[in-house]
């Protein structure tokens, strides 16, 4: 899939240039571990295919680049047009008059298909070129259209792009890509940006460790049919040891807090961070208001959320975990799109204040952490939220109540931390595991994966894999435990994010089933979801 190159263009190189942009914010940037190996090993192939012509592993850059052909089925033919479709056509369509115009050409009639196999058919080579061309351009950030020249050239060429405007793109898309790691590493050198990581692969660590902590949050929901993950604590440390060793390569320092996936946590998740010295995490503000609860914290600060604004510790635990402000978060994920840029801000900016005005003088001693997607959010606001972003970061920066921090730096001016009696588990979404356990088809990738580790522990314990191959067969598992597979499982979900990621899941056991030397069951032919569902914004971020 070409989402981490697509995101790189847009989002990541946007974040980056709002902030160098704008040197009095700061702002925590959390990167996975596996993303940044992805970053890499893109940046690789995209400049060894413009130095050698080699070719490149995802199938859409072969596509843009020319690498690959352009198809001559009608049935491959309507997938191109079908995958270059995939962005928010208001703000990512619709706004380019010429990509706009493309797409309309195939619909020859207004059937539930959508698509005429008879238009596809009569449309030459040349058709297939620019709607590549034009759906790269649509997911250029705002960044690269206007500090990058060769993009405004493209853009008003407008049809008819030759071998070389191909190439063009892919340098543009090259360089971008290339530069996104170095451009976040020197904001974090001069101190306007904290930068965290997650565990390796981007697992769910309570999960991992123990299945039963869905519990807290989901006492009755149906369990897989295992009881739990074999040796899921020392595979949540080898994820955590590896991100540590991969993030270590790329920003030579090691992180002072983590963002666990999903902002999934659990006391046993919490002391895991504790081994390795970790000063801080963060979740949702449900886990916060059942743990508030359970802990019998005054009614008044948790239902008000005085309580809120403050980091906490864990019983004996020293990591302080901060809490997310799902009203303030949300707003800027799902609401403020629809909103005037400068009304938001202000809004905002306002909602700010007013919390200042309710906790009193002792404001210093307070934290509000606002938490999102640093790339799903911004393709649902137009220019990609630039104007946005632009005018939030210049409002608070320079808020006189209001100062931009990062948690290390919280912490170490003196932020209050508050004791919590009982961490109740669960993560930022629903502050509970329902996203990824508890439901049938979850429950049943769930169960696929622990008959895959209990293949791998037989194999390994057997001795009979060289170190490679161990090395090959340990990473293949780190795939597998990721979160994502879980997330798109269910029937609330778009059906074709669905099946893409069910295809992919299983592929992926399939494979680690053939590295260490196995045959793969039977049962990984057969599909685990469906879907079939209209999740906002394309399933890619959850409400609270």
């Amino acid at each position: 899939m070409p989402w981490v190159y697509l995101h790189a263009i847009k989002d990541y190189s946007d974040m980056v240039w709002h902030l160098e942009n704008c040197p009095e914010a700061k702002v925590v940037v959390n990167f996975a571990p596996v993303l940044l190996e992805q970053l890499d090993d893109y940046e690789q192939q995209m400049r060894a295919w413009l130095d050698n012509g080699a070719e490149m592993n995802d199938p859409l850059l072969n596509l843009v680049a020319g690498v690959t052909p352009i198809p001559k089925s009608a049935k491959e033919r309507e997938e191109v047009v079908s995958v270059c479709q995939r962005a928010y056509a208001p703000t990512m369509i619709n706004v380019l008059p010429h990509f706009r115009e493309l797409l309309d050409m195939v619909r020859c009639n207004d059937s539930k298909e959508g698509l005429d196999n008879i238009c596809v058919s009569y449309v030459n080579d040349q058709f297939f070129t620019d709607l590549l061309v034009w759906y790269h351009l649509a997911w250029m950030g705002m960044s690269v259209r206007e500090t990058d020249y060769r993009v405004d050239a493209l853009m008003d060429k407008k049809s008819h792009f030759t071998v070389e405007d191909q190439r063009t793109l892919m340098e543009i898309m090259t360089d971008c890509v290339a530069s996104i790691i170095p451009r976040y590493k020197a904001l974090m050198e001069r101190g306007q940006i904290e930068i965290s990581m997650t565990p390796y692969g981007h697992p769910i660590v309570p999960l991992l460790i123990d299945f039963a902590s869905m519990r807290d949050a989901l006492p009755d929901a149906p369990a897989p049919k295992y009881n739990g993950y074999p040796d899921g604590y020392e595979r949540s440390k080898w994820h955590m040891e590896h991100g540590l060793k991969v993030y270590q390569q790329h920003f030579e320092a090691k992180p002072k807090g983590v963002w666990l996936s999903e902002g999934a946590i659990s006391s046993a998740a919490v002391g895991l961070l504790d081994e390795y010295g970790f000063k801080w995490t963060a979740s949702g503000e449900g886990v916060w208001r059942h743990s508030c609860e359970a802990s019998c914290i005054d009614q008044h600060d948790y239902h008000s959320k005085r309580a809120l604004y403050q980091p906490l510790q864990h019983g004996s635990q020293k990591c302080a975990m901060f809490f997310r402000d799902d009203g303030l978060s949300d707003m800027v994920g799902f609401q403020y799109k629809d909103w005037h840029p400068t009304d938001a801000a202000n809004d905002f900016a306002q909602h700010m204040e007013n919390i200042a005005n309710f906790l009193g003088d002792k404001v210093e001693e307070h934290v509000v952490s606002v938490i999102l997607d640093g790339e799903n959010a911004w393709e649902y606001y137009f220019d990609n939220a630039s104007h946005f972003l632009k005018e939030m970061y210049s409002k608070l920066s320079s808020h006189p109540r209001v100062e931009m921090t990062t948690f290390s730096e919280a912490l170490e001016s003196g932020a209050k931390i508050r004791h919590l009696p009982v961490l109740k588990s669960g993560s930022w979404v629903y502050g509970s595991f329902s996203t990824w356990i508890g439901d049938p088809d979850k429950n049943r990738g769930w169960d696929l994966l622990v008959e895959a580790k209990q293949c791998f522990d037989k194999v390994v314990k057997s001795e009979k894999l060289s170190a490679i191959d161990l090395q090959q067969a340990t990473e293949q598992l780190a795939v597998c435990e990721g979160s994502d597979w879980f997330w798109w499982f269910g029937g609330y979900n778009p059906s074709d994010s669905v099946q893409d990621f069910d295809r992919l899941y299983r592929r992926h056991l399939k494979r680690l089933y053939q590295l260490l030397g196995e045959t793969p069951p039977e049962s990984l032919d057969i599909p685990i979801s469906m879907g079939g569902g209209d999740m906002e914004n394309a399933g890619t971020m959850r409400r609270n």
